[in-house]
C-alpha cells in the first residue's frame, strides 16, 4: 500500500513510536492521519504539528474503539490504515494480580481484537485495507521479566497471523510490529533491560520500517533484524534455545549467568 492521499489511524499516537507513526505518514502523503490516545492533549499536539486530527479513545474499551471508526469514517472519510499501536508494559510474573493481567490483556491483545471485529467488516465491503498491529519481539520469543507482556504480545502475534490467513482472500493486508526496545514512555527506565542488548532504537528508525513493511505489503515488522535469527535459533532447537533464555533470566535478575 502507498500512504500517499490515504486515511490513516494511529492509535497511542501522543508519544513514542505512535508519534513517529503520525509524523511519518503524514510526510509520506497521507490524505489525514488520525492521532488517537487518551492523552487528547497529547493527540492535538501531534495533530496540530503535521496537519492531522485529534481524538481521543482509551483503547481498553470496545466502546470506545468503535466510536472512534464510527467518528472517523463518517466525518473524515473510509480508514484505509488503521495502526493499533497503543500498548503497555507490566513488570513481574504469574504473581501480578489478576487485576493488572486483565487491564493488560484489554489494551495488548483485546484492542486489537476489537478494532478489526469493526472495520475489517467494512473493509471488506469495499474491497480492502490495512491493518498495522504493534507486537513486539517478546511476542516472537518471550519477555524475561515480564509474563504478562510476554503472554499478551505472543496473543498479538497469534491474532495478527489468523487475520492475514483469514481475510487475505478478501483484501486484508496485515503487518505486525515486532521490535526489541524502542526509546518510549514504556521503556524509560529500563534502557538497560534485556530488550535492549541489541541497542535501543528510536521511533522514526521504528515507523520508517513500517513505512517500508506497509509499502512492501509483507507481514513482520522486524527493525532489529537480529529478531530473525533468534527465531531461527528458537525453531530449530527449542530446548537449546530455552537454555539460553535461562541465562538471560539469571543475569537479568541479578544472577550469575
Amino acid at each position: 500500500m502507498e500512504i500517499k492521499d490515504k486515511i490513516v489511524v494511529v492509535t497511542g499516537a501522543a508519544s513514542g513510536i505512535g508519534t513517529a507513526l503520525a509524523r511519518r505518514f503524514a510526510e509520506a502523503g497521507a490524505k489525514c492521519v488520525v492521532c488517537a490516545d487518551l492523552n487528547l492533549a497529547g493527540a492535538e499536539t501531534v495533530a496540530a504539528e503535521i496537519g492531522g486530527v485529534a481524538m481521543g479513545c482509551n483503547v481498553g474499551v470496545e466502546a470506545e474503539i468503535a466510536g472512534l471508526i464510527d467518528k472517523v469514517e463518517a466525518e473524515i472519510g473510509p480508514i484505509d490504515l488503521f495502526c493499533s499501536n497503543a500498548g503497555i508494559l507490566s513488570i513481574g510474573g504469574v504473581e501480578v494480580p489478576d487485576a493488572e493481567w486483565q487491564r493488560i490483556w484489554e489494551i495488548n491483545v483485546m484492542a486489537h481484537v476489537w478494532a478489526a471485529r469493526h472495520l475489517v467488516p467494512r473493509m471488506t465491503a469495499r474491497g480492502g485495507g490495512y491493518l498495522l498491529n504493534t507486537a513486539s519481539a517478546a511476542g516472537l520469543l518471550n519477555q524475561v521479566g515480564s509474563a504478562p507482556y510476554g503472554v499478551t504480545k505472543h496473543a498479538a502475534v497469534g491474532l495478527a497471523e489468523w487475520l492475514a490467513l483469514t481475510y487475505g482472500d478478501q483484501g486484508i493486508k496485515v503487518s505486525v510490529l515486532c521490535p526489541q526496545a524502542v526509546r518510549s514512555e514504556m521503556t524509560r527506565g529500563h534502557e538497560e533491560g534485556v530488550a535492549a542488548m541489541d541497542g535501543m532504537l528510536e521511533p522514526e528508525v521504528v515507523a520508517e520500517a513500517c513505512l517500508q513493511t506497509i509499502a512492501a505489503e509483507t507481514f513482520l515488522v522486524l527493525p532489529h533484524p537480529e529478531v530473525l535469527e533468534y527465531m531461527r535459533l528458537k525453531t530449530a532447537d527449542y530446548d537449546r534455545w530455552i537454555g539460553g533464555m535461562r541465562k538471560l533470566n539469571r543475569r537479568f535478575s541479578g544472577k550469575p549467568a
